[in-house]
């Protein structure tokens, strides 16, 4: 019998992986998941706030993303060394994520400044600026930019999951029989916090710089690599040296970065970009048009869309107002759903009423036009106030912050009751906003109208996007509402309309036989005529569907129609 010492042993102990090696690894996976959806996040907000289509934008962006992850997973078999190929890829990573949204703002911005720039350059009247041909297809070409640059970011992205993986196996000689699960669960795990990061931090931040404080993680995580596994790099100095002048990138490009994005940005105006600000739901963007002796114009735009200029507000403010009023039997209660700047609560409050409901979503946006912020230039200030009247300091106006589908729920709960109801909402160019042109939202307004009450729809424009105004006016009609279409023409928007309803008696007729009090532009005249269609427009409202809760078919006839934006000097 052989004693146990004649066993043949081992020349070297096998190894196995350290508890703190893998606690590292997976804490680094974790933290990097999360900084891999932000940065899906990042792009695909910054390609809805500038270039506009933000649902299209975050659809698209997350699903290219998402493929090239799983490209980038096989192209990381084409690494040899996982541990210099990780090192190397979180210091690439780390600078293109923090450099992305900066860089795309620049192409952007500055193919579409060039024409311009090359006409004042060589003195080129205004009616042969060159914006067509080369100059042209490479300002088509921009729009894409931030697509590609995403699935750039994606595919190194999706290589980090594979070398952790050869990582961690590398660091023991015992098949790791869950190596693939555990990796994946910190990635879920880490993916789910930078979700609730972006959601209750970076949303209302500059977008440039949640690029760069996102892209440090990245680069920690990697340092916090490289030091921990310099034995096993043949370049750990080189590498060292990398993440020492990318921190100094990354901090350059978090406190110089947003104003120079901000730049970038404002090349894509006509006018004069004076003020911006991003909130948790738009970015904000001021322009201002000097006009010699007359009056500046400014202009809002939300997420690049125009909202209002002060040139003609008053004639969308007041048609949007003035025919519900009359149409109305009494005026002490009104509701104001939308309308956070403060100009519809300005007409309103004219009428005299009791009380001012004024439901928005955006605090931040109302909070600016009620008491402008101390950065705001005072010239910028004292026209947002005067153009309001000060009707958001008004003692009659209750404000309420809340999204309207869930905000008018409380207000049936409360059992209130209102006279007149004025919807102001923005166009339904979003899957979300379609559900406030719906046949359920119109019926729960219906609960709120007193019998003899009116409401006001802002409905889109009749002339470009038919379909959809003539959507508007069906679904309210069956609701319950007896309705009547109007319009006028706004210059900044063009032919725009709106929809009236009455719960009971003719909406048109209730107008036409009421007397508006006094307006600086309408007349009764141009509101009667408001009313009158080209011969046959109405009778095409019996082609055009209603816009049942969950079916998207104004959003579908908004998308389908509204092709160019208006007012942005883009594409």
């Amino acid at each position: 019998m052989a004693l146990a010492q004649d066993l043949p042993r081992p020349l070297t102990q096998a190894k196995h992986l350290g508890r703190l090696d893998d606690a590292l690894l997976l804490g680094i996976m974790a933290l990097l998941a999360g900084c891999g959806l932000i940065y899906e996040y990042l792009l695909s907000h910054y390609a809805g706030r500038i270039l506009g289509a933000m649902e299209a934008a975050i659809y698209t962006m997350i699903g290219l993303m998402i493929v090239a992850m799983g490209a980038g997973a096989f192209a990381a078999r084409a690494i040899r060394n996982p541990f210099a190929g990780f090192a190397l890829l979180e210091l690439t990573v780390a600078l293109l994520g923090a450099s992305s949204v900066l860089f795309c703002a620049a192409a952007i911005g500055l193919t579409q400044r060039l024409p311009q720039l090359l006409a004042d350059t060589f003195g080129l009247p205004p009616d042969l600026l060159p914006t067509g041909g080369f100059l042209g297809q490479i300002q088509q070409l921009m729009q894409y930019l931030p697509y590609l640059v995403g699935t750039l970011l994606g595919l190194l992205i999706g290589m980090e999951i594979p070398l952790i993986a050869r990582v961690r196996q590398a660091l023991s000689d015992e098949h790791l029989l869950h190596n693939a699960g555990t990796i994946y669960g910190a990635d879920y795990l880490g993916a789910g916090v930078g979700a609730a990061i972006w959601v209750g931090l970076m949303l209302a931040m500059d977008i440039q710089l949640a690029a760069a404080l996102t892209a440090s993680v990245n680069l920690l995580a990697g340092l916090a690599f490289i030091l921990r596994f310099r034995t096993r790099l043949r370049h750990f100095m080189w590498l060292l040296l990398g993440h020492v002048l990318a921190s100094f990138a990354l901090l350059l490009l978090a406190f110089k970065g947003p104003a120079l994005e901000q730049d970038f940005n404002n090349l894509l105006y006509k006018d004069r970009v004076i003020y911006s600000q991003a909130t948790r739901f738009q970015q904000l963007v001021f322009t201002e048009r000097l006009r010699g002796k007359a009056p500046p114009v400014y202009s809002l735009y939300l997420n690049g869309r125009l909202q209002f200029s002060t040139q003609d507000e008053a004639i969308y403010h007041g048609f949007l107002v003035w025919p519900a009023m009359m149409a109305a039997a009494r005026h002490d209660r009104v509701l104001i759903i939308g309308g956070g700047d403060g100009m519809a609560a300005r007409d309103v409050l004219q009428w005299q009423p009791n009380e001012v409901v004024l439901m928005d979503l955006d605090e931040q946006l109302v909070r600016l036009f009620q008491s402008p912020a101390d950065d705001m230039p005072p010239r910028l200030s004292n026209t947002l106030l005067t153009q309001n009247a000060g009707a958001l300091q008004d003692p009659r106006l209750t404000l309420m912050f809340d999204d309207a589908f869930n905000g008018v729920d409380r207000l049936i709960e409360a059992g209130r009751h209102f006279d007149v109801v004025i919807v102001d909402l923005p166009d339904p160019s979003h899957p979300d906003l379609s559900k406030l042109y719906s046949d359920l939202f119109y019926r729960k307004l219906k609960e709120l109208l007193s019998h003899d009450g009116a409401i006001a729809i802002q409905s889109t424009s009749p002339w470009h996007a038919t379909r959809a105004f003539l959507s508007v006016g069906n679904t309210l009609a069956s609701a319950g509402f007896n309705i009547a279409r109007y319009h006028q023409n706004v210059p900044s928007f063009g032919e725009w309309g709106w929809t009236l309803g009455t719960l009971s008696g003719n909406a048109k007729t209730k107008v036409m036989a009421a007397e508006p009090i006094p307006h600086t532009w309408l007349s009764k005249e141009m509101i009667n005529g408001a009313f009158a269609f080209p011969p046959g427009f109405e009778e095409r409202a019996g082609a055009v569907d209603i816009n049942r809760f969950g079916s998207q078919v104004i959003y579908q006839y908004h998308q389908e129609a509204w092709q160019e934006e208006s007012g942005i000097n883009l594409f």
